[in-house]
């Protein structure tokens, strides 16, 4: 019998070389195996004969002892489907018993979205005179300008940086590459950063990335949001740091931009992911009926609000 934490490694390795997860699905689907594996040995359950039903009670568990939602359980069952067809290639069964699990419906939800006072009060409060400060201006500036993801802001290189044509270069899901717009207000507080804040971050070390920590280090996932919600909290904004790309594409959205443009823009690989950020106010949508349909207006085909009580 193979080792559980050998078996691990195994399929980890499938994950990056073989399936060319990306970074996120691997630490996901590897974590949740480590605790089913974890499980599988408090129960005295084998890798080789346990059948769906226990995959059920499985679940069950992690529901009520983890509390974990309907989101989490939908990334459990994909990662033990796809663990268990690892196991299958290895010969270790020939069976998938996470195939027949079915998972729980997932309904659309909308990333909340500040308005742009929202946005330009967050930014405008940072205290910019600390180096680390400075860097988060410049961090939210970038983010807000060109609809960044987390990952992809931490992930961003100095060489990803192109300031004479407003442009970056931005590794997305799956590691996919794609060209970002960014504008003159973050072009302007990422030089600052550049110039007077990394250095002194950085001190001796030396480093690629283009946000770093007090230590010098590329920051986090974790770092980024830590900062953001110190920033937020106290004015009484209550949002999360992936608002400022949901805000990005509604104010894009909001001023015409069409559905593919902003498709692109954020780097999404299929369409009905960017529909999500097509809800918008009822009053733009109207005052652009009436900017586009003004004939319908000015005849009073449609009753005024006052007419139907608003």
């Amino acid at each position: 019998m193979v080792h559980p934490q050998d078996l691990l490694e195994q399929y980890y390795s499938r994950l990056i070389y073989g399936e060319h997860r990306a970074p996120l699905t691997v630490v996901t689907y590897t974590g949740e195996i480590r605790l089913f594996l974890d499980w599988l040995t408090e129960t005295r359950l084998c890798l080789e004969t346990v059948d769906t039903l226990s995959l059920v009670r499985y679940l069950e568990r992690r529901r009520t002892r983890d509390s974990v939602g309907s989101r989490t359980t939908a990334k459990i069952i994909a990662a033990l489907r796809s663990f268990f067809r690892f196991i299958i290639d290895a010969h270790i069964r020939t069976d998938n018993p996470g195939s027949i699990l079915e998972s729980p419906r997932r309904g659309i939800r909308l990333p909340p979205a500040l308005t742009r006072e929202s946005v330009e009060r967050v930014l405008g409060l940072i205290d910019t005179t600390t180096p680390w400060g400075l860097r988060n201006r410049a961090l939210y500036e970038l983010m807000y300008s060109a609809g960044l993801r987390v990952s992809e802001a931490v992930s961003l290189n100095l060489r990803d940086i192109m300031f004479s044509e407003g442009l970056m270069i931005v590794r997305g899901k799956g590691n996919k590459e794609r060209f970002a717009i960014f504008g003159e207000e973050a072009a302007s507080w990422l030089k600052r950063y550049l110039r007077e804040a990394r250095p002194q971050l950085a001190g001796s070390k030396q480093s690629s990335a283009l946000f770093i920590s007090r230590i010098g280090k590329r920051l986090s996932r974790k770092g980024m949001w830590k900062t953001y919600a110190q920033t937020t909290v106290p004015l009484g904004v209550n949002s999360k740091l992936h608002a400022l790309r949901h805000t990005f594409a509604t104010d894009l959205l909001a001023g015409g931009a069409d559905l593919r443009s902003v498709q692109e823009l954020l780097g999404h690989a299929d369409l009905t992911t960017t529909q999500i950020y097509t809800h918008v106010d009822g009053s733009l949508l109207k005052e652009q009926h009436r900017h586009y349909m003004p004939k319908l207006w000015a005849e009073d085909r449609y009753p005024r609000d006052s007419e139907h009580g608003g």
